[in-house]
């Protein structure tokens, strides 16, 4: 469960969008998403090796 401080005088907009923030760090959606299919552990694995690959070739261009 949430919880976020509201201050006084604070507007409900400013206080949706601090749970609407909160929510989304929390990761859910992402793990409903991934929970929706099976997906095997190697698929999963080169997954992870791609995207490695990729953070590292954009590391290297930067440098």
């Amino acid at each position: 469960m949430l919880i976020i401080n509201v201050k006084e005088g604070e507007s409900i907009e400013r206080a949706l969008k601090k749970y609407k923030k909160k929510y989304d760090r929390t990761k859910v959606i992402r793990e409903l998403r991934s929970r929706q299919q099976f997906t095997k552990p190697s698929v999963k694995r080169r997954a992870e090796v791609i995207k490695a690959k990729y953070i590292q070739k954009k590391r290297e261009e930067e440098a």
